[in-house]
């Protein structure tokens, strides 16, 4: 028999592209766990968040650092957050509900999901070509997330600064979602090269 040794390689592992004014890489060894609200249970959860990470619920659309800053709390609905750290393991919801008991439902949606950064100044250039949502800075702030659309494909996009956002996405359209925002970065690069043949 032969003597096969397999390893785990997440899809955007190396992913690098760099163009005028914009980078966009490949965000691995994260993981990212959900953490439901029961029926009735927003004081006892939020309770627990604050005794295990020291902060409040976020509301939807906002992120929050853990008190460690090694958490990040993202709200998306009023009965669900995301948490995202760096992954140590293979049951990452462990972690998390060890820390908040029975306070809430947990599921492990590391694997569900690709992720990406994009940054650079003409980032946002680029991003305004296949999003729907308007990502001016005084209407999508530093610490805004949203779930929207990008060339029909589910996205969650969190601007984690001043010039840049981290974008995730299904796993399973991991292949067209990495095509869209090549394809995006791409024409801003030959944005005015075009000449109008009479």
């Amino acid at each position: 028999m032969a003597d096969i040794t397999l390893t785990a390689r997440e899809p955007f592992d190396g992913i690098r592209l760099e163009t005028q004014g914009v980078t966009l890489s490949g965000v691995t060894g994260k993981a990212l766990v959900s953490a439901a609200i029961p029926n009735g249970g927003e004081a006892r959860f939020a309770k627990s968040l604050q005794a295990a990470y020291g902060v409040s619920l976020p509301a939807p659309g906002a992120t929050t650092l853990s008190r460690d800053g090694a958490t990040l709390l993202i709200g998306l609905q009023r009965d669900q957050i995301f948490l995202m750290f760096d992954r140590t393991d293979d049951w990452p919801e462990r972690s998390v509900s060890g820390k908040l008991g029975d306070a809430t439902c947990v599921t492990d949606q590391s694997d569900g999901w690709v992720m990406a950064r994009i940054a650079g100044p003409r980032c946002r250039k680029a991003l305004e070509r296949i999003c729907r949502l308007d990502l001016h800075p005084e209407v999508f702030a530093e610490g805004a997330v949203a779930r929207t659309l990008m060339e029909h494909l589910n996205v969650i996009i969190w601007r984690d600064g001043a010039e840049s956002c981290q974008l995730l996405s299904p796993r399973s359209s991991a292949s067209s979602f990495l095509h869209a925002l090549e394809t995006s970065i791409l024409n801003i690069r030959q944005s005015g090269t075009f000449q109008l043949l009479t």
